[in-house]
């Protein structure tokens, strides 16, 4: 399990340790993983590191601190030096020790575009606000120092003069800012330098699964399997308008390894499923969780099987025009929290989701929610009661008592038509197949899954939703075998 921390709870594991005064011994370990990450940098794209050029845009405070440090360990390698101080001041001893190992302040005017390596260490992980960049982006190699200066460290959320980092190399711990929202894309590489807070973390804010926590999540082959006991899908997906969205959900659900799918659908729709997937049973029957919207659009039979499903008790995925459904459908009944239940919006039906529940009250845009997403994703389990996978570059699964788990997997071919109509039928295979794990876990993993596959598709180059089936397929058998 990859942890993820806030920047608040990251300087909370520093308070004990600076008030036993190890402040000095904390900026000598950060420093030093950035003095080596920056040697690596050099050595993998300019083939060397004595004689490179490598700049530092710094602040005042401890980040900048922590750049001078390394700039003072790189200038004892035979690297020419220079520094831009942000504020006409920096961290005194880290200042003094750049000038004494030969370090250079740049002269007012002088370009970085010329160095091999630009260090951005202008501010921290204590910024909030608007952030006005004191320089231009160098058409450099840039490296943040613990992250891209003007980045919130908790959501991800970023102003339009926030540097794009190559590499950011961050300390203590994994910052969440850096998984979610802008700070996904702006981080560029991300690399933790243990500066020995360990002991000192608290619980992590969010949350990653890896290979080994998906694999081990993966409902294992029994010996005493049959087609009931592996796992009875119900799927309500399709319509006159998206035939293809029942299509591509018993896909996913089947290639996720679901022992049936039970398939209700306009006649037309249920013959094109039966024609793909002779597997696929039409018609109801007993199952053990179902997969709901995906293309019902707003046929009337359809929307009934929807309200059924929502009103059996049982684990429910519930995917686009469903939504809105769950919506009416909580509006009518005043149905409680129900965390067997996991919602999977983009943003903008997460968006008109809220609105239709703010009963009068601001509700989010879009463009908010696309900025940070971690929050939105968290208040919304909360608001609804239910689990929440807020479909994105970086796909979040919330839980309403706060558990997020943020996974990175996908490829950026899957933002295709009929992509989402895929991981839903995974996440409601899980649900039917898995015993034991969280809805918001079966998420993560469901996200992990589609995402893996997105790469495994990937491979052969752009592809449409109707070619993920296999590699969801062949990425759930690499889990399996280890």
């Amino acid at each position: 399990m990859r942890p993820a921390y806030t920047g608040s709870q990251v300087r909370a594991a520093e308070a004990p340790l600076l008030e036993e005064g190890q402040g000095p011994a904390l900026m000598a370990r950060a420093a030093r993983g950035l003095e080596l990450a920056v040697a690596r940098d050099l050595k993998s794209t300019r083939g060397r590191v004595h004689g490179t050029h490598v700049a530092a845009v710094v602040g005042k405070g401890n980040n900048g601190g922590d750049a001078l440090f390394a700039l003072a360990g790189l200038a004892r390698r035979g690297v020419r030096a220079t520094a831009v101080l942000a504020h006409g001041a920096a961290h005194p001893a880290a200042l003094e020790a750049f000038g004494r190992a030969g370090g250079r302040l740049a002269e007012p005017g002088d370009s970085l575009d010329h160095a091999d390596a630009v260090i951005d260490a202008v501010l921290g992980t204590g910024f909030s606000g608007v952030f006005r960049a004191p320089h231009p982006r160098p058409d450099a190699r840039v490296i943040a120092c613990d992250v891209p200066s003007g980045l919130n460290a908790d959501t991800g959320a970023a102003g339009p003069e926030v540097w794009r980092a190559d590499v950011t190399v961050t300390f203590g711990a994994l910052k969440s800012g850096l998984v979610v929202g802008r700070g996904r894309e702006l981080a560029g590489e991300v690399e933790v330098v243990d500066i020995g807070l360990g002991p000192h973390l608290p619980d992590p804010d969010v949350r990653s699964l890896e290979p080994d926590d998906a694999a081990r999540l993966l409902p294992a082959p029994r010996p005493d399997w049959h087609k009931y006991s592996r796992g009875v899908l119900g799927v309500v997906a399709g319509s006159r308008e998206y035939p293809g969205a029942a299509v591509l959900t018993v896909a996913g659900a089947l290639a996720a390894g679901v022992g049936m799918v039970r398939v209700l659908a306009p006649e037309r729709v249920r013959d094109l499923v039966l024609a793909a997937h002779p597997e696929a049973v039409g018609g109801a029957g007993r199952v053990q969780a179902w997969a709901v919207g995906p293309g019902i659009a707003d046929d009337a039979d359809q929307h009934r099987a929807l309200q059924s499903s929502l009103a059996s008790g049982l684990p429910v995925v519930v995917d686009a025009s469903g939504l809105g459904g769950w919506a009416a459908d909580l509006e009518a009944s005043g149905a409680g929290p129900d965390e067997r239940m996991v919602l999977t919006p983009h943003a903008g039906e997460l968006a008109a989701l809220l609105g239709s529940l703010a009963g009068g009250g601001v509700a989010p845009e879009r463009e908010d929610i696309e900025a940070e997403p971690l929050r939105w994703a968290r208040g919304a389990a909360r608001r609804c009661g239910t689990t929440v996978l807020l479909k994105g570059a970086a796909t979040v699964c919330a839980a309403p008592d706060g558990t997020v788990f943020v996974q990175s997997q996908g490829h950026p071919y899957l933002a295709t038509a009929g992509s989402g109509d895929t991981l839903t039928g995974i996440l409601g295979a899980l649900l039917a197949t898995a015993s034991g794990a969280r809805p918001v876990e079966l998420a993560a993993l469901a996200a992990f899954v589609h995402g893996s596959a997105g790469r495994i598709a990937a491979e052969g180059g752009p592809y449409g939703a109707g070619q993920l089936a296999g590699a969801v397929r062949e990425a759930v058998a690499r889990l399996q075998r280890g």
